[in-house]
């Protein structure tokens, strides 16, 4: 009877740790499939849900939300303003080659990204900016000059940056900006521009000197000429009037008398006769 008492036992106890072990089991899945089904969303990203492989028609905000565990899956992507620098060349349209460093930057448009993730991936960067970007520079650079590229290099970006906002696909880009860094060419032609910046320079010193001088022997030409005829005027005015002679002559005494006179005369003035 004891015997019986205690494989009853035994029985129970089994059942008893299989019933726990289950219940366990039972909790560990659903806190499984509880967490699986918790999605959340960072600042300055929107999500992009895939089911069973399949993009769901919607970009999520930031947040948290529920989702089918273990079949779904959230993606997110940074919509915040993104900025690439890099280095390209480009043929100027005197056939020499420019060295530019620049920096770009543009924002993701929040609501489709989702179309953008389904139809590009999260490499839209390599395959929808950098091609277009790379033909706008040529476009743009190749239609300047060397020496023109660089004194007018914010025309030029000007241009790059229309360029950028015309072609880019502005369903998904938005905010768009460009930046030259540098522009450099080889040493031989900076050299050469440095030299014709220097002739150039003293050519126009040289222009600038003989304009100078011609100015100042025209001044000297207009002086004479009116001292010449200011004389022909005091000339022609002592010829009509001879006491004028004596008038100036008056004028320009110091109030001395000579120690030697002639006679009872007072030099330079005629009293007359009575």
């Amino acid at each position: 009877m004891r015997m019986s008492y205690n494989s009853y036992d035994s029985e129970v106890s089994v059942k008893s740790i299989i019933k726990w072990v289950a219940i366990g089991l039972g909790a560990v899945l659903l806190i499984c499939v509880l967490i699986g089904g918790i999605y959340s969303v960072d600042p300055g990203h929107r999500g992009v849900l895939t089911t069973l492989g399949k993009v769901e028609q919607k970009s999520y905000p930031n947040g948290v939300g529920f989702k089918w565990p273990f079949i779904s899956s959230m993606t997110e992507i940074d919509v915040r303003t993104k900025t690439m620098t890099a280095q390209t060349s480009s043929y100027t349209s005197d056939v020499q080659t420019a060295a530019m460093e620049y920096t770009f930057t543009y924002e993701l448009v929040p609501n489709n990204v989702h179309v953008l993730y389904e139809s590009v991936g999260m490499d839209y960067e390599t395959k929808k900016i950098v091609p277009v970007l790379n033909d706008v520079l040529k476009d743009v650079v190749g239609k300047w000059q060397a020496q023109d590229l660089v004194s007018n290099r914010d025309k030029a970006r000007e241009e790059v940056l229309m360029g950028l906002q015309s072609r880019l696909d502005n369903n998904f880009f938005q905010n768009v900006t460009f930046q030259f860094i540098n522009i450099d060419y080889s040493d031989k032609f900076e050299d050469a521009i440095e030299n014709k910046v220097i002739a150039e320079q003293r050519a126009q010193q040289a222009v600038n000197d003989t304009k100078r001088i011609q100015e100042e022997a025209e001044q000297k030409v207009i002086t004479a000429k009116a001292e010449a005829e200011a004389m022909e005027i005091k000339a022609k005015a002592l010829e009509r009037n001879k006491s004028l002679v004596d008038y100036e002559a008056v004028l320009k005494w110091d109030g001395k008398l000579p120690q030697y006179m002639l006679g009872n005369s007072v030099p330079m003035i005629n009293m007359g006769t009575k």
